[in-house]
């Protein structure tokens, strides 16, 4: 039966061993990248929105075209692997809705391809999203509720 002062031993070798291989990191360096990556998205959005304002199309056109063009830059940077790095260096920066959702469901998409159209990417493309749709159509759903009964005294 090994003695107390063993155990001991190992679990400071074992502590020191964790210390050593566990990351750290920096609040205000991260909060940081991600107010720099999520402003960047954004700004990127306010260039598109103004660059369709500018060829004539109205307001809601124009952010139609504004969305449907950083969903698409975010997923073809999906596909080169590209958005995942953003990701890392960027954090929730780069969650900006909707291209962080079109990133998760192109990225499950991606995940999934080799196990068919329909079995694979049919089944299987809102992996990740599908909670997010669930939870915001339910909690919606629910505040609706409140709401009208609030309404109705």
């Amino acid at each position: 039966m090994p003695d107390n002062n063993s155990n001991q031993k190992k679990q400071k070798q074992y502590e020191e061993y964790v210390k050593t291989v566990t990351p750290v990191h920096s609040l205000p360096i991260n909060m940081c990248k991600a107010f720099f990556t999520g402003g960047f998205i954004c700004v990127l959005g306010q260039i598109v929105l103004n660059c369709a304002g500018r060829l004539g199309l109205d307001k809601d056109t124009a952010g139609s075209w504004c969305s449907l063009i950083l969903i698409l830059l975010s997923v073809i940077l999906t596909g080169c692997n590209l958005y995942s790095k953003i990701g890392r260096f960027g954090g929730a920066g780069s969650l900006v809705p909707i291209t962080g959702f079109a990133n998760s469901v192109a990225a499950s998409a991606i995940e999934y391809k080799a196990e068919g159209q329909v079995f694979g990417i049919g089944c299987k493309i809102f992996t990740i999203a599908g909670p997010v749709i669930l939870y915001g159509i339910l909690s919606s759903w629910i505040l609706g509720v409140i709401y009208y009964l609030f309404m109705k005294i």
